[in-house]
């Protein structure tokens, strides 16, 4: 298992790390050593565990707002696909509805068409007399 040395409030920390993280983890202990240092230069020294405990609590208030606005992005999405999906259920109901009134249109029209063409017959058979 790989290992790197990352820096926190100027100590150096060996950590082990799955195959392929160690630029991840790096770059995690640099923005965590951040807010260290952004909780240090707000408060002075404050002693070591103070401020690492004030960092974390910091990054997890970043954690929980994160999970909050992606509770709130996917409550949206499947409002949307709500939405969706009934617009979808209209448009195939509108388009049933102009199958049946084009199927019945064109029944009329051959109706119309038929007793067209039997008044045709009719009057073209007097008509040669």
């Amino acid at each position: 298992m790989p290992e790197v040395n990352v820096e926190i409030n100027g100590r150096k920390f060996r950590m082990a790390c799955e195959e392929g993280q160690e630029e991840h983890l790096m770059s995690l202990a640099e923005r965590f050593n951040t807010t260290v240092e952004g909780f240090k230069g707000s408060f002075g020294e404050i002693g070591d565990n103070r401020l690492t405990v004030m960092a974390g609590i910091a990054v997890l208030d970043e954690l929980v707002e994160a999970e909050r606005q992606i509770a709130e992005a996917r409550a949206e999405m499947a409002r949307m696909q709500e939405a969706t999906d009934a617009v979808i259920n209209q448009s195939r109901q509108l388009e049933e509805q102009f199958a049946r009134r084009l199927s019945e249109t064109a029944r009329k029209i051959e109706a119309v068409a038929t007793v067209i063409d039997e008044t045709a017959s009719s009057n073209g058979g007097q008509a040669s007399h």
